[in-house]
């Protein structure tokens, strides 16, 4: 098994004042040549948006968009009629495709909206866009894995992706553990941490740390503490 660990801290950060973004790997005008993404898992932002502040209407092309809300309300609009919002519990896919504009704003006069938005690279390019949404009960997945993302292609649960890849939430006990089988043994998987503390392969990760591993077909995971887990399975090649 092999594994890369990316502290909290190591992460890049940028203050626009409406909006404070961590970036796992390189983005926008954070640039670091060891951090270009892992496998297919090209983006990994944890962005924290003002209230009636956020991103106004801009173009993607050919790009997998998951937004995962971890606390507050995102409001989305698009180019192919989509009108919605987003809460906790709620998994949102945008498949860009041949090209999609999109617009996103914290849909709360009050409140902070802070959520995950991750990019993985299309299995296959200039497709339809396509826009897929879910909501996944906190109880299912309490001390066992949750699948909120599967492939297109896969009598799987979760919202569907153009890619061969998998999202599971997990909110482990203190003291409990499980194993993480992969779903295909090529793959990969990035395990962010979104609160808590647990230890994998002799490793103590931390709220908003993350470690990939590949080169294996599964893993053992404990909590030391009451942990919420983001599990991203990739393809490490295309």
């Amino acid at each position: 098994m092999k594994t890369e660990i990316h502290r909290a801290e190591s992460r890049g950060f940028a203050d626009h004042g409406w909006l404070k973004s961590n970036h796992s790997f390189s983005f926008a005008s954070y640039h670091n040549p060891e951090r270009m993404g892992f496998g297919l898992l090209r983006v990994l932002n944890d962005d924290v948006v003002e209230p009636t502040r956020g991103f106004d209407t801009h173009p993607h092309q050919n790009m997998e968009i998951v937004s995962i809300p971890l606390s507050g309300s995102l409001r989305h609009k698009d180019s192919e009629g989509n009108k919605t919002v987003i809460r906790k519990d709620d998994v949102q896919l945008m498949s860009a495709g041949t090209g999609v504009l999109h617009s996103e704003f914290n849909d709360s006069d009050q409140d902070l909206v802070n959520f995950l938005q991750i990019w993985i690279l299309p299995e296959k390019l200039e497709i339809r866009p396509r826009y897929d949404q879910g909501e996944f009960s906190e109880k299912e997945r309490k001390n066992q894995l949750q699948l909120v993302v599967s492939p297109l292609d896969k009598d799987a649960d979760g919202i569907k992706i153009n890619q061969q890849a998998y999202f599971s939430l997990l909110d482990l006990d203190k003291e409990h553990g499980l194993s993480y089988k992969l779903y295909h043994p090529d793959h990969g998987v990035y395990l962010f941490v979104i609160e808590g503390s647990v230890q994998i392969d002799h490793e103590n990760l931390k709220t908003r740390d993350a470690i990939g591993i590949h080169e294996s077909s599964s893993f053992e995971i404990s909590a030391s503490i009451d942990s919420k887990l983001l599990f991203i399975e990739v393809p490490m090649s295309q």
